[in-house]
């Protein structure tokens, strides 16, 4: 099968992706004295790190205590407690390097600890339930906060894998959106967006600890390829839609793009590799060719 993109490109990001999984992460995290314990132990069990490459510095604040914060720190995670254990005062070296901070809180709201700190809003982050505040947004936060390290977090620490991947979902639905609405000529759009789409696939499966071999590109470049012709009737389609095609064109791009990543992620997160992935898009494509009347296929064939 013939795919229509660049196969030398596919093989450079596969070669990428992989060098970004092996960058060094470096994390300082400052527990208050009195931070709760339930807390604490979602922490330690969420920074467990899989590689060498992940470095973890870890201090206890309490008051009178004086320590220095790594200053190759890519980013500072303050865990409060009563905020009267000294967090505030240590917290002032690394905003006056300019080290982004999180500082995490069980609670409801985090405006009035944000305002307790002196503490930015975006980067205080509070929930009454542990696990929430840490897989949800703690991971949220590090996967805006550290672009450049976002598969490196997710090599190392598993709760940070469906954020990295829905990052990687989100930021290839856009543009695929935007690709599909200003191409003007049919069929112009599907070589960006199929290669795309593969790029997103090696970024998911490599968030989620899969080999990117050249055996596992070819597998990611059959499974995307496999959609090029069901993407093509739809795309033709559009042309009956007088007046709002352009709008449509990039919902398609959009949508697909979602359903695809999203699809990724519920596989790789039961256990499955790209082989049994591949597998489900089949069942997926043969379940969408036979909705498809042969009456409008045809229709859609025509239309140039």
């Amino acid at each position: 099968m013939k795919m229509p993109v660049d196969i030398r490109d596919i093989v450079k990001s596969g070669s990428k992706i992989n060098e970004e999984r092996e960058e060094q992460v470096r994390l300082a995290v400052l527990v208050e004295a009195d931070a709760p314990e339930v807390l604490v132990d979602v922490l330690e069990a969420s920074f467990r790190a899989h590689t060498a490459n992940a470095h973890l510095h870890i201090e206890v604040v309490e008051p009178g205590k004086e320590f220095l914060i790594d200053g190759a720190a890519d980013a500072v995670i303050a865990v409060l407690g009563s905020g009267r254990m000294g967090l505030i005062e240590q917290l002032a070296d690394p905003r006056e390097r300019s080290i982004p901070i999180a500082v995490i809180a069980l609670g409801e709201e985090a405006g009035p600890i944000a305002d307790l700190l002196h503490h930015a809003y975006r980067d205080t982050l509070a929930d009454p339930d542990a696990e929430r505040l840490v897989e949800d947004q703690l991971g949220e936060w590090l996967v805006e906060r550290l672009p450049g390290k976002r598969l490196s977090l997710a090599h190392n620490y598993e709760f940070m894998r469906r954020a990295v991947a829905l990052e990687a979902v989100r930021n290839t639905a856009w543009q695929n959106g935007a690709i599909g609405a200003v191409a003007f000529l049919p069929g112009a759009d599907m070589p960006l967006m199929t290669a795309n789409q593969i790029k997103m696939l090696m970024q998911i499966a490599a968030a989620y600890g899969e080999s990117l071999g050249m055996e596992r590109l070819r597998e990611l470049m059959v499974i995307v390829g496999g959609g090029f012709a069901l993407r093509s009737i739809a795309r033709q389609a559009v042309a009956f839609v007088p007046g709002f095609g352009w709008a449509i064109k990039g919902g398609i791009g959009a949508s697909g793009t979602l359903a695809m990543g999203f699809a990724s992620i519920k596989y790789f997160e039961g256990g499955a590799d790209v082989g049994r992935l591949s597998e489900q898009f089949d069942r997926l494509r043969e379940s969408v060719a036979r909705r498809l009347k042969p009456a409008d296929q045809e229709r859609a064939a025509g239309v140039e």
